[in-house]
């Protein structure tokens, strides 16, 4: 299949088109600013220039289905309120539609757990169809964003599917996140200062979820009912847990000093999803 993918720089993006083409997919890629020197060459992938509000007919015209990954403030980087609602909601919603207009009937949008917020607190498993209670812009974006969505595939009747990572991690991403920091403080021989981690997650490596993107492309997805899914490992480990295990796999030669940072204002203390069988 023909595949155009947006975000494909970021890091979840980048293992997304790696394993769309292990599977045989070409791939039309969008970038905005990167050098061509710096994207992943392959004969399968062509990368194409611009950014969601551009006219991307030619290359609507020839994808089977896109995979929309773009997305502003995505950890740790941080936006505005305008910024995340103008580029997660407002652009994201007309490059979908325009694709959708232009033939392409699939669609799969990468959504958020943090579209759920404090209702995680209440659920011993998050089901997909918990209320969305974000705590912040970026959540709130997302959220917005899966609704704007849905009732666009109910009017257009396209398939599509909304995919809600929970914590993945891996290399390349940011080393502000807590893996690749806590990575660099183990390779260093340093201590790491972390909070007393009692925080509930589903941790699963970032090879998983691009796996379950591309695997999404085969799901058999009703026409104008959208299907929204958490993507997750299926384990439910503390956040002290992750961190002492990797810790001994890198073998480090510092300390974790637990509980020498406080918990973020408003952290919800069990994030755990429901995953479908």
């Amino acid at each position: 299949m023909r595949i155009l993918i947006t975000g494909a720089t970021g890091f979840l993006g980048g293992y997304v088109l790696e394993e769309a083409v292990q599977q045989g997919h070409s791939c039309v890629c969008m970038t905005r600013s990167l050098p061509r020197e710096g994207l992943y060459q392959h004969p399968n992938v062509q990368w194409i220039e611009g950014g969601l509000r551009d006219d991307w007919a030619e290359a609507f015209a020839q994808a089977g289905a896109v995979i929309h990954l773009a997305s502003a403030g995505v950890s740790p980087q941080k936006a505005t309120r305008e910024q995340y609602f103008q580029a997660n909601v407002t652009d994201s919603l007309l490059f979908i539609e325009s694709a959708v207009d232009a033939g392409v009937s699939k669609v799969i949008a990468c959504g958020s757990c943090f579209e759920y917020g404090a209702s995680g607190e209440r659920y011993a498993k998050i089901p997909m169809d918990a209320p969305l209670e974000p705590i912040n812009a970026y959540g709130a974006s997302k959220a917005a964003a899966t609704v704007a969505l849905s009732a666009l595939c109910r009017e257009k009747k396209f398939q599509l599917s909304v995919l809600r990572p929970f914590h993945f991690y891996g290399e390349g991403q940011h080393e502000a996140n807590l893996w690749p920091s806590l990575k660099k403080s183990a390779l260093a021989g340093g201590n790491f200062e972390m909070t007393p981690g009692e925080q509930l997650r589903d941790y699963a490596p970032v090879e998983m979820m691009a796996e379950q993107f591309i695997a999404a492309l085969s799901s058999k997805t009703p026409f104008g009912l959208p299907r929204i899914s958490n993507l997750g490992s299926g384990k439910v480990v503390s956040l002290r847990e992750f961190c002492e295990d990797w810790w001994q796999t890198f073998e480090a030669k510092g300390r974790l000093l637990v509980g020498a940072q406080p918990y973020r204002k408003g952290e919800v203390m069990r994030f755990v999803p429901e995953l479908k069988v």
